[in-house]
C-alpha cells in the first residue's frame, strides 16, 4: 500500500504543501496572500539552488556536508574583497565566488574519487577546513552592511515581473539542472554511475569520475550561493549557515532522492525545498518557537528516509546464472564444469 502510494509522491507532497499553506492561512489570512506567497518562495530559492547540487551529489551515491561551509568561506572572500575594493564590478565578484566554490567541490571530488575516501568523510573534514579558514581571513570580525557597497547589496532584490533577482536565480537553476539531467550525457550518466554500478561499469561510464563531476557541480552552486546569501542577508561571519547542511539533505530526501544513488527528480528537490520553506515561515506565525525547527527537519528527516527505502526496496537481480539448458560438461579429470 504504501509503495503504491509513494509512485505518486511528488503529487502527494505538493498536495500536503497546500494544504499546510491553506491550513496555516485559515488561521493567518495574510500568509496566503500573492506577496507572501512569492517573498516566501524568495526566501527558500537559496535552499532550492544548494538542494539541486546536493541531489547530483546524491545521485552518484555520494553527500556533500560542505556545501553550507563552501557557501560561507566563499561569501566572505567577496565580501572582504568588496569592502576593500567597492569599485570592482559585482559581476565579477558573483563569478569568481562561483569559480572558488567549483575548485573547493573538485577538492572533495578528487579525494572522493582518486585517494578513495568516503564521500562523508571527506566532506566532514573539508568542512572544518573551510570554517576555519574563515576566521583565519576574517580574524574573527564581521562585514557588515554598512561595509559593503550598494552594488553589492541591491542585485539580489532588483525586481523584474514582480519577482527579486534571487528569484529567479532558482528558477534558472531549476531549468539548467533538469535540462542537464535529462538531456546531456554527463547527466544521465550520474543516474547510471549510482543507480547500477555494475551497468555503468559495462557501458564505459566510470562511477568515480562522476561523483567528481557532481561534487564539481554541488560546489559551483554553493559558491554562487555564497555571493547571494552574503548579499541577501548583509553580513559575513564564521558562522553563516552554520547548520544549514541539515535543511539542504532534507529538502533532497523529502523530495524523494535516495541517498542510495541513481533515484531522484527536479520536481522532487523543488518540492522538498518547498516544503521546508513553508515549515520555517509558518512556525512563526503559528506561534511556534523557532528551537523546534531543527528536531522538525530532522524527524521529517528520518520519517522521509523511511518512506524511500521502503518505496526503493526490490530484490536484487541474479546478473549470472547456471542456465537448465546447459549441462554440466565431463572433463578428462573427471570433474564437472
Amino acid at each position: 500500500m504504501i509503495r503504491n502510494l509513494l509512485k505518486y509522491r511528488e503529487l502527494l507532497l505538493a498536495v500536503v504543501i497546500v494544504l499546510m499553506v491553506l491550513s496555516v492561512g485559515a488561521r493567518s489570512p495574510e500568509f496566503v496572500g500573492a506577496g507572501n506567497l512569492l517573498e516566501m518562495f524568495n526566501d527558500t530559492s537559496i535552499l532550492i539552488i544548494l538542494a539541486l547540487g546536493q541531489m547530483m551529489v546524491l545521485l552518484t551515491k555520494g553527500i556533500d556536508l560542505s556545501m553550507a561551509a563552501n557557501l560561507a568561506l566563499t561569501g566572505m572572500i567577496v565580501a572582504l574583497i568588496n569592502f576593500h575594493h567597492p569599485d570592482i564590478p559585482v559581476w565579477s565578484l558573483v563569478l569568481l565566488a562561483t569559480v572558488l566554490g567549483l575548485v573547493m567541490g573538485a577538492i572533495n571530488g578528487l579525494l572522493v574519487w582518486k585517494v578513495g575516501i568516503p564521500p562523508i568523510v571527506v566532506t566532514l573534514g573539508t568542512m572544518s577546513i573551510y570554517r576555519g579558514i574563515i576566521f583565519l581571513l576574517s580574524n574573527g570580525g564581521w562585514i557588515n552592511a554598512h561595509q559593503m557597497s550598494p552594488d553589492f547589496l541591491s542585485l539580489p532584490r532588483t525586481t523584474f515581473i514582480g519577482l527579486p533577482l534571487l528569484g529567479w536565480c532558482a528558477i534558472a537553476a531549476l531549468i539548467l539542472v533538469a535540462y542537464f539531467l535529462r538531456y546531456s550525457r554527463t547527466g544521465r550518466a550520474l543516474y547510471t554511475a549510482g543507480g547500477n554500478a555494475t551497468a555503468a561499469y559495462y557501458t564505459g561510464i566510470n562511477a568515480g569520475k562522476m561523483q567528481f563531476v557532481s561534487f564539481c557541480l554541488s560546489g559551483a552552486l554553493a559558491g554562487f550561493c555564497g555571493y547571494l546569501w552574503i548579499s541577501r542577508f548583509a553580513v559575513a561571519y564564521v558562522d553563516v549557515a552554520n547548520g544549514f547542511e541539515l535543511q539542504i539533505v532534507a529538502a533532497c530526501v523529502i523530495g524523494g532522492i535516495s541517498t542510495m544513488g541513481g533515484i531522484g527528480s527536479v520536481i522532487g528537490c523543488l518540492l522538498g525545498a518547498l516544503f521546508l520553506g513553508v515549515i520555517n515561515n509558518a512556525l512563526p506565525v503559528i506561534e511556534v518557537s523557532p528551537f523546534w525547527q531543527m528536531a522538525i527537519s530532522g524527524g521529517v528527516i528520518v520519517i522521509a528516509v523511511i518512506l524511500n527505502e521502503r518505496a526503493n526496496k526490490r530484490k536484487g537481480r541474479l546478473i549470472l546464472r547456471h542456465s537448465p539448458a546447459v549441462r554440466p560438461v565431463r572433463t578428462e579429470t573427471g570433474v564437472s564444469s
